[in-house]
């Protein structure tokens, strides 16, 4: 078991789920502390304890990600209390899951040595520069997601090393092969039905609200009415590619560095060569034996090609008489490559070569020799590099010159920008999700919206938003988030509340004919008295989309019609309307042994994420698992 489990945190789920972990972090960030001021857990498992911290850190990254999927949207859905307070429990509980894992990490003996980690850490492309490792960049980044050094090491041995199991599980499932073709016989499965919709829209004019009852639940619901928090933000931005170098590029410059990196525009020697295999499978002496024959026969003027089609053992090559097109160092065996560049002129034929896979003979029939590309050729691509990386230093050394006197004159921005030479930038009073580019990003506008700089009104730090992209920001006005005035949300509590009732009360009328279908009125009778119309789907597909989800749902919900009796149901919408469905025939598909891929690997990985849940939900069962009742206040 453990063998299978560390054999599984090297493979391609593993490396998956760890870089979503990091991906998730370079994309949002952590943010500043998000709870109350109190030490109490948001939970505790096995005595070991859920600190407020820790939920902070997650539950700022999942508002990032919600913000990220939703855009604008995000605001009127974050201003839905219930709605928010489902996703701080989906992180609570998701924290609860990942300590159930560590602890059975532990127990198992599982562990990532120091060797594992720090080869994680420089091979993230999020901590280089240039294709390779900077330490400046790593300190800077995991900095701003307030971790220290040893604290980020600790946590991503702890993200390996519980991706261990989760590569375990995944690793080991499978799916017999009737229950892959029962489970597409279950999704091709349709269903007829005949259904009425009961608009809320006719009960309207039933409803009448009390004279206070739009105040009153304007006091009760305050929450549901809040402005967005504002702030309005000077800062000045630094781009590698609108900085001009201290020095242009000259010709010789170009010229220099051509001769510098020459050994970077070679065109390494090209062999064209065949050859005639022996495998030394069953008999290494008699393979041996047949080659060198084969090469005597050679040597005595026989033709290689012939030999190659009749005598090969390596049968793609011996149709094309033994050609193997095109080879270049390191692309074959030591042995075989050695001996292979070891021949002098084309038509040379080595002796009997001995590699991994048997003996060979080796015949060279084409030669390109390495070759220089002219400086006339790739002096254009060299100036652009030289004045890339011209234009890199130069950001470097205005960065530095930037951090210096932000840090130095934190109460403005002025002498900085004066430094760097470009111009400062403010806006007016915006929202979060109003941010304009560069400054619509998690990474900046969590430290915009700090205590930090919303209070004390001082330069932040540098950050940065893209490669050799930085910028530096200073709060010049904020208003918090507060509640509208009941007159700007009194039209559309009224109409809240008046949807709210109607449907209601068409709910309520639909279970009274609901009993009167159930008696056996009929569903044309209904809908004629009614005044709707009946409409009818004859295939209905589990995906089909002509039907509201509720319908669908429930269509799939009900038994088998028996005896020729349909089945019915009342259902209420999601626009808090009403139906009534009638199920009338189950239009069966039969199982199919012939399944291509995808399909297979859909159905696994449910059954791997079924399983995976089950896996999680049978550790919590074991385990003594406490949520305290507390509140966790957000500051955005």
């Amino acid at each position: 078991m453990l063998e299978k489990i560390r054999e599984g945190s090297q493979g391609p789920v593993a490396k998956i789920i760890l870089g979503a972990v990091i991906l998730s972090f370079a994309l949002a960030g952590i943010g500043g502390y998000l709870g109350q001021t109190t030490e109490q857990p948001v939970a505790e498992v096995n005595g070991i304890k859920i600190s407020q911290t820790d939920f902070a850190r997650a539950y700022q990254n999942e508002r990032a990600r919600l913000e990220q999927q939703f855009g604008e949207y995000f605001a009127q859905i974050s201003s839905d209390p219930t709605y928010m307070a489902q996703i701080r429990k989906g992180v609570v509980d998701r924290l609860v899951q990942q300590e159930l894992q560590n602890q059975l990490a532990t127990e198992l003996g599982l562990r990532v040595s120091d060797e594992q980690v720090k080869k994680a850490i420089v091979e993230m492309p999020y901590f280089q520069l240039g294709g390779e490792f900077s330490n400046d960049r790593y300190l800077q980044v995991i900095r701003q997601m307030n971790f220290q050094p040893d604290s980020f090491r600790e946590y991503l041995r702890e993200e390996m090393t519980r991706s261990q199991l989760v590569s375990a599980v995944a690793g080991t499932e499978f799916v017999l092969s009737n229950e892959l073709s029962n489970t597409v016989a279950l999704q091709q499965q349709t269903r007829a039905l005949d259904y009425i919709v009961l608009g809320k829209d006719k009960m309207k004019a039933q409803v009448t609200l009390e004279d206070d009852a739009v105040i009153n639940y304007y006091e009760l619901n305050q929450d549901k009415y809040q402005s967005t928090e504002q702030v309005s933000v000077q800062y000045l931005e630094l781009n590698a590619e609108n900085v001009d170098p201290e020095v242009a590029v000259t010709d010789a410059d170009v010229l220099a560095y051509y001769e510098e990196s020459k050994t970077q525009y070679l065109e390494p020697e090209k062999r064209r060569v065949s050859h005639i295999l022996i495998e030394n499978n069953e008999d290494d002496a008699a393979a041996n034996a047949e080659a060198q024959a084969l090469l005597v026969q050679l040597r005595e003027g026989a033709d290689f090609s012939e030999l190659a089609k009749t005598k090969s053992d390596d049968i793609v090559s011996a149709e094309l008489g033994g050609d193997l097109d095109w080879i270049e160092l390191d692309m074959m065996d030591p042995e075989f490559e050695s001996a292979a560049f070891a021949l002098e002129n084309v038509g040379d034929i080595s002796g009997v070569v001995a590699s991994e896979f048997g003996y060979h003979i080796i015949k060279l029939t084409d030669i390109e020799r390495e070759e220089v590309q002219a400086f006339d050729e790739v002096k254009v691509e060299l100036r652009a590099e030289l004045e890339k990386n011209a234009k890199i230093d130069a950001f470097y050394q205005k960065q530095t010159e930037i951090a210096e006197l932000a840090f130095e004159m934190s109460d403005s921005l002025e002498d900085a920008a004066l430094a760097a030479g470009v111009e400062l930038k403010s806006t007016g009073l915006i929202s979060r999700l109003a941010l304009p580019a560069p400054l619509n990003t998690p990474a900046v506008s969590n430290v915009v919206f700090t205590p930090e700089l919303l209070e004390d009104r001082v330069n932040s730090e540098v950050l940065e938003v893209g490669s050799e992209h930085i910028i530096v920001v200073r709060v010049l006005d904020y208003a918090p988030a507060a509640t509208k005035p009941f007159d700007d949300v009194k039209a559309q509590i009224e109409t809240s509340l008046i949807n709210e009732q109607a449907s209601a009360l068409v709910n309520e009328h639909a279970q009274t004919l609901f009993g009167e279908l159930q008696a056996g009125k009929s569903l044309t009778e209904i809908a004629t008295t009614e005044g709707v119309d009946v409409s009818s789907e004859d295939a209905l597909a589990r995906q089909t989309y002509s039907v509201a989800p509720a319908i669908l749902n429930e269509a799939f919900k009900l038994p088998h019609p028996v005896d020729g009796k349909s089945e019915v149901a009342v259902v209420e919408l999601n626009n808090g309307d009403a139906a009534l469905v009638q199920l009338n025939r189950v239009n069966s598909a039969a199982p199919t042994a012939d399944l291509d891929e995808q399909q297979k690997q859909s159905i696994t990985n449910s059954q791997i994420n079924r399983n995976y849940l089950a896996f999680v939900t049978a550790l919590e069962a074991k385990a003594e698992v406490v949520r305290p009742q507390i509140q966790v206040s957000e500051q955005n």
